[in-house]
């Protein structure tokens, strides 16, 4: 498998910068959007392997940005992960891969990416 294609899907610009530089050290293709709607044009034109998106984002919120997703033939497969302030158990209804608490450490991102790396739809 190649380097792995992540689309981070985060309003606060700190958070997205963290995530991209913990996510590109580790050798990802990352990609950026700051709202719902700019996430889902990039996730629908060109499907990433992993989509990290945040729950309270501006305008299309995270849980309707993960339906979509989910709903979508292009990006159904995609390993979603949520990454947000919000209790886990708050979160538990949502059809996601994984959940990445906020805040964060870069071992949390490490542990996330081997998770994805491992999951079985990689195993190809």
């Amino acid at each position: 498998m190649g380097s792995p294609r992540v689309l981070v899907i985060e309003d606060d610009l700190d958070v997205s910068a963290l995530l991209k530089r913990h996510l590109s050290g580790l050798g990802c293709q990352v990609a950026m959007a700051d709202t719902g709607e700019e996430g889902l044009e990039l996730a629908f034109a060109d499907p990433p392997d992993m989509v990290v998106i945040d729950i309270l984002l501006p305008g299309i919120d995270g849980r309707e940005v993960i339906r979509r997703l989910r709903a979508d033939s292009r990006t159904s497969k995609c390993h979603l992960v949520v990454s947000s302030v919000l209790d886990q158990q708050d979160l538990s209804e949502l059809a996601v891969d994984e959940m990445l608490a906020k805040p964060f450490r870069r071992s949390s991102v490490m542990r996330l990416l081997d998770s994805f790396r491992n999951s079985p739809s990689q195993e190809t």
